[in-house]
């Protein structure tokens, strides 16, 4: 929760200027606290998991896309992470030496190869991450459904804002 004191800060923006720029300051500086409580948070969970940066993401890709029911390939991981095919394979050796991902054949393409979450890995997510996302979850409960729509065309717009480059002259 933001906590007065920031209100007269102004962070980034000047503080009281008009009713919509104080309302946007107050959501943007939300979102600051947030990101930095989500930073922390991943911070332990890597040293919770004895994992790396990369190493964390791209399990999350992995368990993320094989709970869809899709196949993740090696390329596909270093797309993601915006790293090398040398850097890539490294990580996924730590990662099935570690016994949190398997290489297995592509179903369709035998020179290709998917990866797949380990039995392991989703016990040890669960138990890592498990009660943090019951708090998350219990979090949205009160939300109308109009208060949900409204946050994720929110959130939607906020990362299209932040996802992109901005070229210096």
């Amino acid at each position: 929760m933001v906590n007065d004191d920031s209100a007269s800060r102004g962070y980034w923006y000047d503080a009281g200027i008009d009713r919509q720029v104080e309302r946007g300051r107050r959501v943007l500086e939300a979102m600051r606290v947030y990101r930095a409580a989500d930073v922390a948070m991943r911070r332990r969970t890597r040293n919770e998991m004895a994992m790396g940066d990369n190493e964390l993401l791209a399990l999350r890709l992995i368990l993320r896309q094989d709970g869809k029911g899709t196949r993740t390939t090696p390329s596909e991981v270093a797309s993601y992470l915006g790293i090398t095919t040398a850097s890539t394979t490294s990580l996924l050796d730590r990662l099935e030496r570690s016994g949190h991902v398997e290489r297995r054949p592509h179903p369709t393409d035998r020179r290709r190869v998917v990866l797949l979450p380990t039995e392991r890995t989703n016990d040890e997510v669960r138990k890592t991450l498990g009660d943090m996302h019951k708090r998350m979850m219990d979090a949205t409960h009160d939300l109308s459904d109009d208060d949900a729509v409204a946050i994720v065309r929110f959130l939607d717009a906020m990362t299209h804002a932040v996802d992109q480059i901005d070229r210096h002259a």
